[in-house]
């Protein structure tokens, strides 16, 4: 995040190539990495070429698997008023999971004035913390940039008839 000094890289958006295995480098072949369910938001950074800092206390493979736990655990809160979850809706800006296991989200809303504001951080932060080795969660919320529909995965379009 920025100002705060990290102990290795963020896990900027869903992370980089390295961490996220030889599927998610084929991924970036696609059209904005939207192959296999990674959402449009986080396609970015999966271009970036980014490895984590060396010295960090988890593999790449610990890494790997606590990342696909956090999208698992994401992928089950959903905003009350669409049906899809914030993951593939992209409201999901940046996940990042410290050396200690502790993990920063950075997300957004859909409206700055949504109803579950005050509510949505917490689901996405207890979602976060019932993860198999995650020893805490921060969820930040954001506007910066502020959420439009062209975050929002294919799973999200199909799923409300956005095509």
């Amino acid at each position: 995040m920025d100002g705060i000094p990290m102990e290795r890289a963020p896990f900027d958006q869903a992370a980089d190539t390295a961490t996220l295995g030889p599927e998610a480098a084929a991924d970036l072949a696609s059209p904005r990495g939207e192959a296999r369910g990674l959402a449009p938001a986080l396609a970015p950074a999966l271009a970036d070429g980014g490895t984590p800092v060396e010295g960090s206390k988890l593999s790449a493979e610990e890494l790997e698997q606590l990342t696909a736990d956090i999208v698992a655990a994401l992928k089950t809160v959903y905003d009350p008023e669409i049906p899809s979850d914030i993951y593939e809706l992209g409201l999901i800006y940046k996940i990042d999971i410290s050396d200690e296991r502790h993990v920063t989200v950075d997300m957004t809303l859909t409206a700055p004035g949504c109803p579950v504001a005050g509510e949505m951080p917490v689901w996405v932060e207890n979602a976060v913390c019932s993860v198999a080795g995650i020893q805490g969660a921060t969820v930040n919320l954001t506007f910066d940039p502020p959420w439009d529909q062209s975050r929002m995965s294919d799973e999200a379009r199909l799923a409300l008839n956005m095509f």
